[in-house]
C-alpha cells in the first residue's frame, strides 16, 4: 500500500509503549473488497481513501489461513476464552456463502478448543437468499444487515451502479431473518435528517430485528455533516442539534413503549454509562478499543471509519504474514483507542457529560493538519442526547 503522511496526534506525539495495551477481542476480516451497491453516502468506496482499488478483490484460503493463525496466537497469548469475528467487504456474500463460511471455520479450527467464537456476517442484504440463509445458520454464522429505514423511501440512496433500487431485495432479506431469529444479528442504520426519526424506528421495528445500532454519518471538523456549519474544532455553544434531536426523538418512542421492542445499542450504552457501568462501543464511552481489521490482502488496519478522515487513515503497515496483532497493539493509531481520558481534548475533559460521551467516536473528532485530538464534530448534539437521556432516567427514578 502507499504510504501516506498522518497528522500530529497520534502518530508524532503519542509513545505507544507508554501504556498497557488491552487485547483484540474482535477481528473484522474482510471476504470480498468490492461492493454491488453504489450508496450515494458510502465513506468506503465514495470517501477520500481509493486504497481498496490496489487490494484484491477477494481474500485467498492462504489469507484466510494466516489470519486464522494470528488470531490463534493472540488468544493464546492473552488466554482468550471468546472473541468475535464480523465477516465484513464490500459485500462479503457477493460470491455467495462459501467464503464467509471457510473464514469462520477457519478461525474456529485454528483457536485452542476453549476459545468460544462467534462469527457474524454484515450484509447489505441483496444476494441473501433462502439457501444463503440456510447455509450460513448451518456454519453457526449470525448475520447483520444495513438499511436506512423500513420502507423504500428510505432506502433511496442505497442503488446498484445502474441505479436500480437495493429495497426489494433487502426487504426479503429482513423478512427472511425475521423468520429465523436465532440468526438475525440486527440492523446498523446510518442515520439521514431527511427522513422522519419515528417513521424511520417503527419502520425497523416492523422487521423485527433483536437490537438496532443507529449510527451518526461519518464526518469530521473538514467534512462536515449535512446540516452542519462548517467551524474550527472545538465546543461550540450554541450550536444546532439537529442530530441529537432526531436521537432523542426515537429514544422517548422507544423508553416510553414500557417493554422493550428492540435493543437500540446507543441508548443502552449511554443509558449505562449514566448508571455507571463501561462502555461497550466506539461511539460513546471511555474503555479500550479493542477491535482489528484484516483487509483481502492481509493487511492489518484499523477500523474502516477512518477511511473517511483521509487517504490511509487506517492503514498500519502491518500484515498477518509477517506480523502479530501485539505488534499492532503498538501501533499509535490503536494505541491511541485505548488511553481512554488520556486521549481527549482538554475541551472533553472539562464538559460535564465528558465521561459518558467520552469524546464521540475516534474518527468524527478529525481535523485536517492537527489530528484527532478534539471533540467529534458531532459535540452538540451529542451532548443534547446525553443530558436528555439522564433527565429521562432521573424522571423515572422518581
Amino acid at each position: 500500500m502507499t504510504t501516506h503522511p498522518h497528522p500530529p496526534w497520534p502518530h508524532a506525539l503519542l509513545d505507544p509503549t507508554a501504556h498497557r495495551p488491552v487485547p483484540f477481542r474482535q477481528f473484522v476480516l474482510k471476504v470480498h473488497g468490492r461492493c454491488n451497491l453504489d450508496c450515494t453516502y458510502c465513506y468506503l468506496y465514495q470517501g477520500p481513501d481509493h486504497g481498496w482499488r490496489e487490494r484484491p478483490a477477494r481474500t485467498s484460503e492462504g489469507t484466510m489461513r494466516r489470519a486464522a493463525d494470528r488470531i490463534a496466537e493472540h488468544v493464546r497469548t492473552h488466554g482468550l476464552d471468546a472473541v468475535r469475528v464480523e465477516l465484513h467487504g464490500g459485500e462479503p456474500l457477493l460470491t455467495g456463502p462459501d467464503p464467509v463460511i471457510a473464514y469462520a471455520r477457519a478461525v474456529r479450527e485454528a483457536v485452542p478448543a476453549g476459545c468460544r467464537v462467534t462469527a457474524t456476517v454484515q450484509t447489505n442484504g441483496t444476494r441473501l437468499t433462502t439457501a444463503t440463509l440456510d447455509r450460513l445458520a448451518g456454519a453457526g454464522v449470525r448475520v447483520g444487515l444495513s438499511l436506512d429505514g423500513g420502507l423504500a423511501a428510505h432506502n433511496a440512496r442505497r442503488v446498484d451502479r445502474a441505479g436500480r433500487p437495493a429495497w426489494p431485495a433487502a426487504r426479503a432479506a429482513a423478512e427472511r431473518l425475521a423468520a429465523r431469529g436465532e440468526s438475525y444479528a440486527g440492523i446498523l442504520c446510518t442515520i439521514d435528517l431527511a427522513a422522519d426519526p419515528l417513521d424511520v424506528y417503527h419502520s425497523l421495528l416492523e422487521l423485527r430485528p433483536p437490537g438496532v445500532d443507529f449510527l451518526l454519518p461519518h464526518a469530521n471538523w473538514g467534512r462536515p455533516p449535512a446540516g452542519l456549519d462548517p467551524r474550527p474544532p472545538g465546543r461550540h455553544r450554541p450550536r444546532p442539534t439537529p442530530y441529537g434531536d432526531w436521537l432523542a426523538a426515537v429514544f422517548d418512542s422507544w423508553w416510553g413503549a414500557g417493554r422493550l421492542a428492540t435493543r437500540v445499542r446507543l441508548f443502552q450504552e449511554i443509558a449505562g454509562l449514566l448508571l455507571g457501568a463501561p462502555s461497550r462501543a466506539e461511539a460513546v464511552g471511555l474503555s479500550p478499543m479493542a477491535a482489528v481489521v484484516v483487509e483481502t490482502d492481509g493487511a492489518i488496519e484499523q477500523v474502516d471509519s477512518l477511511r473517511s478522515a483521509y487517504e490511509g487513515a487506517s492503514e498500519t503497515g502491518l500484515d498477518v504474514f509477517r506480523h502479530s496483532f501485539d505488534r499492532a497493539l503498538r501501533h499509535p493509531g490503536i494505541a491511541a483507542r485505548q488511553l481512554g481520558e488520556r486521549a481527549l481534548a482538554e475541551e472533553c475533559l472539562g464538559c460535564p457529560v465528558g465521561k459518558v460521551c467520552g469524546g464521540g467516536n475516534y474518527v468524527h473528532r478529525y481535523a485536517p493538519g492537527t489530528g484527532f485530538r478534539h471533540p467529534s464534530v458531532y459535540c452538540a448534539d451529542l451532548e443534547r442526547l446525553v443530558r436528555h437521556i439522564a433527565h429521562r432516567l432521573e424522571r423515572t427514578a422518581r
